[in-house]
């Protein structure tokens, strides 16, 4: 019988999407760029579940100042608000009580409308300090905001008509009502999942492998557990990775049987009649990255439990990006240390994975942490990205062939259209 996590917020799976909206056109508009596009289409299908629409300022304020959202006079887990910004113009034609139509930057189409319930200022530097934890602006996260001119934000309840993706991996992609009715399906008494938004380095692969036997150790006997790489495939920075590219990688890690060859505990599996080859699924999440340390890793947990995943893991500096002089912003493990100081209420599980490196003296990966005074092996990811981009394969301790070669093609072809 599978094991399926609670909605997020105690409700109903949030589900906004509607076949037509006949009043549309003749409605104030809106312009959503792709990037807010998306956030709206993940309120939509429940993936930010119990949020019915961007935030209004209730909400927002609350989020700032004590890390949760309230609903049923209940405090739930939330540390960076989901909102729409809009120009000032925008801001004029939708009043409070308004209704406005969303119109794609992009497609040049409604897709949606929204019931202004709250109209108010951008403060972006309370916004900063509060989910990155700092006042500086020199780093990723900060520009994402800090380049945007809009500066009022618009909050209620949308509706928004089906989405239309043509992306070649569409079908690789998961929404929570999809991995709901998967993980009912394959019957899987637990689940853990892996958040990337890069091409996997072995030690990558590992944090996947050893999260799920950690799980296996303490349910394997009763429980078969789903194994979940699940990438972002969302917006990120434009030095990321494209997704097609990296969705191919993966791909073939998985169907390819690479996925955590030679550094899993082969005996273990066994022993717990559990096979990674046939319990790992690539299911990706089409949702932007914030760059924001461990108030992102709250998040990243609360789109996993409404997808309806058990576990999820935690790794040394997740969803990590550091200032432009290459100090850190955050902690090594802050990300993993927020989960015991929550705001909120929060039902998935988080599994902490340390620093992994190949050792040679056990000619596999495994946890820095365990293996003290054994010789790694280990490369830079600058370096790796120079040997990529010069059409050299990284060290295969560092790094298997198949995700290589796939990536040097990229960088070729990337190379060539900069010539």
């Amino acid at each position: 019988m599978a094991t399926i996590s609670p909605v997020h917020g105690g409700g109903e799976l949030v589900d906004r999407i509607v076949q037509e909206i006949p009043d549309a056109e003749t409605l104030p508009k809106v312009v959503v760029n792709d990037v807010d596009m998306t956030s709206l289409y993940r309120i939509a299908d429940g993936t930010l579940s119990p949020l019915t629409g961007p935030m209004v300022k209730d909400d927002y304020d609350t989020v700032l100042t004590s890390k949760h959202i309230v609903r049923d006079e209940k405090k739930w887990a939330w540390t960076i608000p989901i909102c729409l910004p809009v120009t000032a113009e925008e801001a004029r034609v939708s009043p409070e009580g308004a209704k406005v139509a969303l119109f794609s930057e992009s497609s040049a189409k409604v897709f949606g409308v929204l019931e202004v319930k709250s109209l108010f200022e951008w403060d972006k530097a309370a916004f900063i300090k509060a989910v990155y934890g700092t006042e500086r602006v020199d780093h990723p996260g900060a520009r994402l905001w800090m380049n945007d001119d809009r500066s009022t934000m618009i909050g209620g309840p949308i509706s928004l008509l089906p989405f239309e993706d043509s992306r070649e991996f569409v079908d690789r992609i998961f929404s929570p009502k999809k991995m709901r009715a998967y993980l009912k399906d394959k019957e899987f008494g637990a689940s853990i999942a892996f958040q990337t938004r890069n091409p996997l380095h072995r030690a990558h692969e590992y944090a996947l492998v050893y999260g799920a036997e950690s799980l296996i150790k303490s349910v394997g006997d009763e429980k078969k557990v789903g194994v979940f790489l699940n990438p972002l495939v969302g917006q990120l920075k434009g030095d990321d990775v494209p997704a097609k590219t990296r969705m191919d990688t993966y791909v073939k890690l998985i169907e390819g049987g690479f996925l955590g060859e030679g550094d899993m505990d082969e005996e273990l599996w066994k022993s717990k009649n559990q096979d990674l080859k046939n319990q790992v699924t690539l299911a990706g999440l089409d949702m932007r990255m914030f760059y924001g340390g461990p108030s992102e890793a709250v998040m990243h947990s609360i789109y996993r439990q409404n997808l309806g995943l058990t576990h999820f893991i935690i790794g040394r500096k997740h969803a990590d990006a550091p200032f432009d002089d290459k100090s850190a912003i955050w902690g090594d493990f802050d990300a993993q240390e927020v989960f015991s100081n929550l705001g909120g209420e929060l039902s998935i599980k988080t599994v902490n994975v340390g620093f992994a490196a190949y050792f040679e003296e056990l000619g596999r990966v495994g946890l820095v942490s365990e293996n003290k005074g054994k010789k790694s092996v280990s490369i830079s990811g600058t370096k790796v990205r120079e040997m990529l981009n010069r059409g050299e394969r990284p060290d295969e301790r560092v790094m298997r062939p198949t995700t290589s070669d796939i990536l040097i093609e990229y960088y070729k072809e990337k190379n060539t259209m900069k010539a």
